[in-house]
């Protein structure tokens, strides 16, 4: 589809690679498109970032019509210190949080709070995650079409998911930065709340 390979180009370009530089996995789910998972290493880090969740854009699953072209979209990325490998489980449930839009009706956005209700990865304290605004710019569609956003995934702790509902994702972030927790450590311990 054009918005996937106009996608994929935007991400490439902002990591500089090329296709051949790219790990790839597929997830799919019953009754939903693929979505692939990018894994971009580079220098001491490794970036997953999803492709297909910007495929249909975000809407009001109260709509009795979906509109096909107007909409936000978002893509999601989840960047660590060190990859994980293939049997982790890590692309299933990235997959899972890209097609939260269309099971769930969600609106994938920054300061969001997501759980997957399982480890994000084998062996995982994380079953939630919190998204962010990332680095990454837009990637512009042809009018009438929104921009794709991409979000940044971070990977919390359920004593963490609970802070943000009562404190909020600015609390946490605060917690992070006062306790100097690196939220790209895969190994990372839970803040102290």
């Amino acid at each position: 589809m054009e918005v996937l390979e106009t996608v994929r180009s935007g991400v490439l370009d902002h990591f500089g690679v090329g296709p051949t530089e790219v790990d790839a996995a597929s997830v799919t789910f019953l009754g939903l498109e693929p979505i692939e998972i990018l894994r971009i290493a580079a220098a001491d880090f490794v970036h997953y970032v999803t492709l297909g969740g910007s495929r249909h854009p975000m809407g009001d699953p109260a709509a009795l019509l979906a509109d096909p072209v107007r909409g936000p979209r978002a893509e999601l990325v989840l960047t660590l210190r060190s990859g994980l490998g293939a049997q982790s489980g890590l692309a299933k449930s990235l997959g899972v949080l890209a097609a939260t839009p269309v099971v769930e009706g969600v609106v994938l956005q920054a300061d969001a709070l997501l759980d997957v209700g399982e480890p994000l990865w084998r062996g995982a304290p994380f079953t939630a995650v919190l998204l962010g605004d990332s680095e990454i710019p837009e990637v512009v569609l042809p009018d009438p079409a929104e921009p794709v956003r991409y979000l940044t995934v971070v990977p919390v702790t359920a004593t963490e998911a609970a802070w943000v509902r009562v404190r909020g994702a600015g609390a946490l972030r605060e917690a992070w930065a006062e306790a100097g927790i690196d939220v790209r450590d895969p190994g990372r311990g839970a803040a102290t709340l």
